[in-house]
């Protein structure tokens, strides 16, 4: 199976990719985690993301908040598919942020999830993965029905509370 980048731009956003990780660990999916900064380690982020496809990698990820340039810079070194995540910071909420990250030029396409949104993030990598593997792709439609089944019993517990 291919793997998934994951890249974030600065150590401060990883309680952030720490949901991604966890979401990628519960799917059995490969993963491999960086700290490269689109303005401060311009050339180990371009590296990375020129060579990512034949070291594995199926889907890249790039986490930033602020500025938010990163998920672009690593766009436009790979034709691998980019999945950015917007992070939230002191300033705007994360608002610049997702409108860095989203206002992509034509032909430097980014996947953009929300604000903070990287349990979504990593769920998309993992759907794009299953596209070439039936096992993940089972993975994925088992927790699908589990996650329906918890919405249910939540439902039902709060009819039988309130509805009398």
């Amino acid at each position: 199976m291919k793997k998934v980048g994951i890249v974030m731009g600065s150590a401060s956003d990883l309680p952030v990719v720490k949901k991604a990780i966890d979401m990628l660990v519960s799917l059995d999916v490969p993963y491999e985690v960086h700290v490269y900064s689109a303005h401060r380690t311009p050339d180990e982020a371009s590296n990375f993301s020129s060579e990512a496809k034949q070291n594995g990698f199926g889907v890249l990820i790039a986490a930033a908040g602020m500025a938010a340039h990163l998920a672009g810079v690593v766009a436009s070194r790979t034709t691998l598919p980019v999945i950015g995540i917007p992070c939230k910071s002191s300033n705007l909420d994360g608002l610049d942020a997702l409108l860095a990250t989203v206002q992509m030029p034509t032909g430097i396409p980014v996947a953009t999830v929300a604000i903070d949104g990287a349990a979504n993030a990593a769920l998309l990598a993992a759907e794009i993965l299953a596209l070439s593997d039936e096992d993940l792709a089972k993975r994925l439609e088992d927790k699908r029905r589990r996650d329906t089944e918890a919405v249910l019993k939540k439902n039902s517990e709060i009819e039988n509370e309130f509805n009398k």
